[in-house]
């Protein structure tokens, strides 16, 4: 088959010629195919005609951004990053160097703000968000242990409570008092008191 003649982007000989596709959005090389060309027809979208770069370890081939050549661009793509100023994590999908305001190295703790090198915890954020939880919890445990004793104090007030209903009744009650005592400062350091075993 004849060779296409392309001349202004169009060809003005019918034929085929080798084209080199890369993705429309992020110029990455994706393949080389051959192509018909009819006469007054431009090779189609997202090709060209010069051939890629070689492939090259740690960078992807690339379309230039004039879309005139080709160029490397550095290949993170499915590596992970973490923003520096909101700790979030997101994943690399295009081509290129690292996003802005992004580092490699992730946070360990939710508290972490970004020092300009390293992750730093928050002691302060920290030590507020623990008395929160901590606080939280021994709420529900006290409501929990309230559950519990309801239905005994009624029979113990009757004096329709046995005497093992009598046993658990106080039993919870004084677990009940031991969670009242809690300190809660202590977070996240708390030995929390053992429930009676029902």
């Amino acid at each position: 088959m004849q060779s296409a003649v392309i001349e202004n982007g169009f060809a003005v000989i019918a034929g085929e010629i080798d084209v080199f596709n890369y993705d429309g959005l992020t110029r990455v090389y994706l393949t080389q195919t051959t192509e018909f060309i009819p006469v007054g027809v431009s090779i189609p979208a997202n090709a060209c005609t010069d051939k890629p770069l070689a492939a090259k370890k740690d960078y992807v081939v690339c379309r230039n951004s004039q879309l005139t050549g080709w160029e490397y661009l550095a290949d993170h793509r499915g590596e992970t990053v973490w923003n520096i100023r909101t700790g979030a994590e997101q994943q690399i999908t295009v081509p290129g160097d690292y996003p802005a305001d992004t580092t490699i190295y992730s946070p360990s703790t939710p508290y972490d703000k970004w020092n300009g090198e390293r992750w730093v915890t928050d002691e302060a954020a920290k030590a507020e968000a623990d008395i929160a939880e901590a606080a939280a919890a021994k709420a529900v445990l006290i409501k929990s242990a309230a559950a519990k004793i309801e239905p005994l104090q009624d029979a113990v007030q009757l004096d329709m409570a046995t005497d093992e209903e009598k046993s658990r009744y106080d039993a919870w009650r004084k677990y009940r008092v031991l969670l009242t005592r809690v300190d809660i400062s202590q977070a996240p350091d708390i030995n929390w008191p053992e429930p009676p075993k029902d």
